[in-house]
C-alpha cells in the first residue's frame, strides 16, 4: 500500500492541532495543493482495491484456476487485511484527534 497520502493526511491532521492551539506558522498555512479528504478517499480506495483484487483471487483459485496459486491468494489476503487494519488505525487517530479539538476551551 503506498503511505504517501497517509503520511501526508498526517501532517495535515498536526498543522490542523497546531492552528487550533493558536501555533499559526507559514508552514501550517501553506498547502500542499492536495485537500485532506482526497488524500482520505485515495488511501480508501486503494484499500477497497487491495480487498477486490484478494477476494477475486480467491474466488478464482476456490473456482480450480491453474493460474492461481494458493501462495499469491493467501499472501494478497493477507496485505488486504493490514492495508484494513492500517485504514481502521488512521480512523482511530481522526477520531482522537477530532474529540481533543472538540474538547478545547474557546
Amino acid at each position: 500500500m503506498d503511505t504517501r497520502g497517509i503520511d501526508q493526511m498526517l501532517g495535515e491532521l498536526r498543522a490542523s492541532s497546531q492552528v487550533a492551539a493558536g501555533k499559526t506558522t507559514q508552514e501550517t498555512q501553506a498547502s500542499d495543493g492536495v485537500a485532506f479528504g482526497e488524500v482520505l478517499q485515495t488511501a480508501l480506495e486503494q484499500v477497497s482495491a487491495a480487498q477486490k483484487e484478494a477476494q477475486g483471487m480467491a474466488k478464482d483459485f476456490s473456482a480450480g484456476d491453474p493460474n492461481v496459486n494458493l501462495q499469491d491468494v493467501m499472501v494478497n489476503l493477507q496485505k488486504a487485511n493490514l492495508s484494513f487494519q492500517q485504514m481502521v488505525q488512521v480512523r482511530n487517530k481522526l477520531v482522537t484527534a477530532y474529540q481533543d479539538i472538540m474538547n478545547m476551551p474557546v
